[in-house]
């Protein structure tokens, strides 16, 4: 068992070092191959092991003394930005760019392990959020400013859960690693200074009842405020420089607060799963800075269960956390800079940090080779949304600029349990 935990670390790390690419804004839907066949949902239904981070109190489920799931997630995001330049006399310029970063890998393991009917305790490493693009190589008229960005956020948690005539309470109390990194060329001018980490702390609180077949749970995880030094405020500096922005944005970027519940119900080998949450972005550090409004998340699952395999099916909706930021169109004459902040954070927002898309649908399945050993899972695929902003304007040719960014997801999950 040492062995398998060691290596299973291991590999945890190393796959941790690529960067994410997320889906209900800049978080995962779900965590693990059984949620994430479900949409996402695992408030109110078990998932044994992997249950630490969506709602600890539900690592109760675990069939037997002890669990471990290893898995990650392969995602492959499209997003593509279109450049629009129109002044009073028609469109001047107009181009399409697709983001190079079209392959990304998101780790997860779990451990838990059943002390006694009343007390179960785990470990795990999960990557749970990011965002990328990659214009790098886009041609210099694109309207990209050849932007590069990698946000990564891995968590590190201690689930602790206490259970007693069907009702469960537990806390994981967790160490967030982040990583950030943005540049852009503005003129000739290239902006950004390689990557900036951080570790902060952070927990999760669940609480879970089963009864007659119904299961009703509760999560509350903190925010996690991270500092990135020199991104943001380095990222933003060029527009304080030309009056747009009246000072550099902070470096924190928090990992936002979330609120949710989730319900269940088992009859035979079916079960059907539905969740609530609330992630909070208009009270994250950065995000709000940015303009991004909450999110409600609705989640849906289905799950068929025999004893060697299962069928899960799922839809999650959330709506795009980005909105106009209040952007102007061009002025003329007495031109006056800050008026075109709403345009810059616009920029910022679809370009560097597209977080648009809003439908997923989800189909996955379990098969056990043995009582010990079985295999999860899941296919997510979230339909093209389209999201146009008006941007910063040609200042050169006094033209205004329209950017628009085409994003859809498909993402395959697989994950290994081994039971004894």
């Amino acid at each position: 068992m040492n062995r398998t935990i060691k290596l299973a670390l291991t590999a945890t790390l190393a796959l941790g070092t690529t960067s994410t690419f997320a889906t209900n804004g800049s978080m995962l839907i779900g965590m693990g191959a059984k949620s994430r066949g479900m949409a996402g949902t695992a408030i109110g239904v078990g998932h044994g092991a992997e249950s630490a981070l969506s709602n600890p109190a539900l690592i109760t489920t675990i069939s037997k003394d002890h669990e471990i799931s290893f898995g990650g997630t392969f995602f492959m995001p499209d997003v593509s930005a279109s450049y629009t330049a129109q002044s009073r006399q028609g469109t001047m310029n107009s181009s399409s760019t697709t983001s190079a970063s079209d392959l990304s890998i998101v780790p997860e393991v779990s451990l838990t392990t059943k002390i006694n009917d009343n007390f179960y305790w785990g470990v795990g490493m999960w990557g749970t959020a990011g965002m990328g693009v990659d214009y790098r190589d886009a041609s210099a008229n694109s309207g990209t400013m050849n932007m590069v960005t990698n946000l990564q956020s891995m968590q590190f948690g201690l689930p602790l859960a206490v259970t007693a005539n069907g009702l469960s309470f537990a806390v994981t109390p967790l160490l967030q690693y982040g990583a950030l990194d943005i540049n852009y060329k503005f003129g000739n001018e290239n902006v950004g200074d390689g990557i900036a980490q951080d570790l902060e702390f952070g927990y999760t609180l669940g609480l879970a009842y089963t009864a007659k077949g119904f299961t009703i749970g509760a999560v509350y995880k903190s925010e996690i405020e991270m500092d990135f030094k020199g991104q943001l405020s380095g990222a933003t500096q060029p527009f304080v420089n030309m009056g747009i922005f009246q000072a550099p944005m902070s470096d924190k970027l928090s990992t936002p607060s979330e609120l949710g519940a989730g319900l269940s119900y088992i009859t035979g080998k079916h079960t059907i799963a539905f969740d609530y949450k609330q992630i909070k972005w208009s009270d994250a550090s950065g995000y709000k800075d940015f303009g991004w409004e909450d999110q409600d998340v609705y989640a849906l699952g289905y799950e068929y269960t025999t004893k060697q395999w299962a069928l899960r099916l799922g839809y999650n909706y959330a709506s795009n956390p980005i909105s106009d930021a209040g952007a102007v169109t061009m002025q003329q004459g007495g031109m006056n800079m800050s008026s075109y902040a709403g345009n810059a954070l616009n920029m910022f927002n679809l370009l560097g940090f597209p977080a648009t898309v809003e439908s997923h649908y989800a189909v996955g399945g379990t098969y056990a080779f043995t009582t010990t050993t079985s295999l999860d899972m899941a296919f997510t695929y979230a339909p093209e949304t389209k999201t146009t902003l008006r941007t910063m304007p040609d200042m050169t040719h006094g033209a205004d600029v329209e950017t628009t960014v085409k994003h859809s997801q498909t993402a395959l999950t697989l994950q290994l349990n081994y039971l004894f």
